[in-house]
């Protein structure tokens, strides 16, 4: 190897379903699961300020897109940043195309992201929005935990529990937080 010769990579390509998502697992669960709490989180912080229906979609959808968008471009760069720093140290390269980490993220997040809002741009539910997105968050939380289980070696239940509370935690936060800064600001 001469001294401006770079190790041959270490990035291999997915051939099969369980390889393509056993390389894209951190990416997807990144995204996902900031994708639900995100979103959820504004639905509960807006819920908590009493605000509209209007408020709720409006910053929902903001967020969804936009966080969704830059969690998929940070994931990109973050993976680009380190192939760059492998090469200053004449490392093998790891990951051959950022792009597609990055493009995983933002769809994980816009998918799963997308199923708090889904009450409130349906009709009328037996329960509340808010109780019907609370049921819907929950169970996607845990399932998403879950399939994890599909491609690691991990147990599919403690992987779901672990996720489904880690985001009840911080749900009940932002919940909170819109309810005490409601309370703070009074009526606008």
């Amino acid at each position: 190897m001469t001294a401006n010769s770079r190790p041959p990579s270490l990035h291999r390509d997915p051939e099969s379903a369980v390889e393509i998502a056993q390389h894209y697992i951190r990416d997807l669960v990144y995204g996902a699961l900031d994708g639900i709490i995100t979103t959820f989180a504004v639905v509960a912080g807006v819920t908590g300020g009493a605000l509209s229906l209007k408020a709720v979609l409006v910053v929902g959808v903001a967020n969804l897109f936009a966080d969704g968008l830059s969690m998929g471009v940070g994931n990109y760069l973050s993976i680009r940043s380190h192939e760059s720093a492998l090469v200053a140290q004449n490392r093998p390269e790891e990951e051959a195309r950022p792009i597609w980490h990055g493009l995983a993220t933002f769809a994980a997040f816009v998918i799963v992201g997308a199923v708090p809002l889904v009450p409130y741009v349906m009709s009328d539910f037996a329960l509340g929005r808010f109780e019907v997105s609370c049921g819907m968050t929950l169970v996607v939380l845990f399932g998403v935990g879950a399939s994890r289980a599909m491609v690691t070696t991990d147990s599919w239940w403690l992987s779901g529990l672990e996720m489904l509370l880690l985001g009840v935690a911080v749900a009940g936060a932002a919940y909170g937080a819109g309810a005490v800064v409601a309370d703070w600001v009074g009526e606008v």
